[in-house]
């Protein structure tokens, strides 16, 4: 991967917070995330990991604590982003058109979007489908499409919340290929997935986080064979991760 001399990152998290009500659903969560490495999220349900990618993503605003893209300097760091959740919403418009209705709001001038928007559908194996409803396409096609209309804008930053929890083993492969080449192309891939395969295949590093606290931060071949935390190596495991007896160890 080649990182962008203009890059947004590093990123850095310091003491987030975010709170529902009276309940504390992310804990002071502290890291610097940089340029390049794949980073993959995990822990169990509830966890808070896609209301972590959610407020690094700038969707929510934390309860406190500071979120920074230190390389952004006087830039809006979600000029940079994109995101792709795990039930896509499409338009009401060809495959074709959501993609170009993306880069039209990024302000692409019609003849470079008709390139730009054939180009990423064939990419992403998309191309029979361009003049097709995207809501009558199949969930699968749907998620790829979605991948497709994030990939275009060329972004520093691609979060990925559980994008193939609900696809078939083949369409998961399918979306790992295109990971991979939207990863080669420069773009850093922030992802969640409780998929312990997907991880090891795509992770650089591994976050893990429980009852919204991060527990482990480490290279993925560390994580996998030697977690530091015990919590981590019964997420590991396969352990269920609840009751008294699995209070958060540091």
């Amino acid at each position: 991967m080649t990182v962008n001399a203009d890059s947004i990152f590093p990123l850095e998290l310091t003491d987030l917070r975010y709170e529902a009500g009276d309940k504390r659903l992310i804990n002071d969560l502290s890291f610097t995330l940089k340029a390049g490495p794949r980073t993959i999220i995990l822990g169990p349900n509830g966890a808070g990991k896609s209301l972590l990618l959610r407020l690094c993503h700038g969707l929510i605003n934390p309860s406190g604590g500071a979120i920074r893209w230190h390389g952004a300097q006087a830039r809006n760091p979600s000029d940079f982003q994109a995101m792709v959740f795990q039930r896509p919403i499409m338009l009401r418009r060809s495959a074709q058109a959501n993609v170009d209705y993306a880069l039209a709001l990024r302000g692409v001038s019609r003849a470079e979007r008709k390139h730009l928007t054939q180009e990423v559908l064939e990419k992403t194996g998309l191309t029979e489908f361009a003049k097709r409803p995207a809501r009558v396409m199949s969930f699968g096609e749907q998620q790829k499409l979605a991948l497709a209309r994030a990939w275009v804008l060329k972004p520093q930053v691609l979060f990925l919340d559980e994008p193939t929890a609900s696809l078939d083993p083949g369409a998961t492969y399918a979306f790992e290929e295109i990971i991979a080449e939207i990863h080669a192309a420069g773009t850093k891939i922030i992802m969640t997935t409780h998929n312990m395969g997907q991880a090891r295949r795509l992770a650089d590093e591994v976050l893990f986080i429980h009852q919204g606290k991060l527990l482990e931060h480490s290279p993925a071949a560390d994580f996998f064979t030697a977690p530091k935390n015990p919590l981590a190596e019964a997420f590991i495991r396969g352990d269920l991760l609840w009751g008294p007896n699995q209070e958060m160890q540091s």
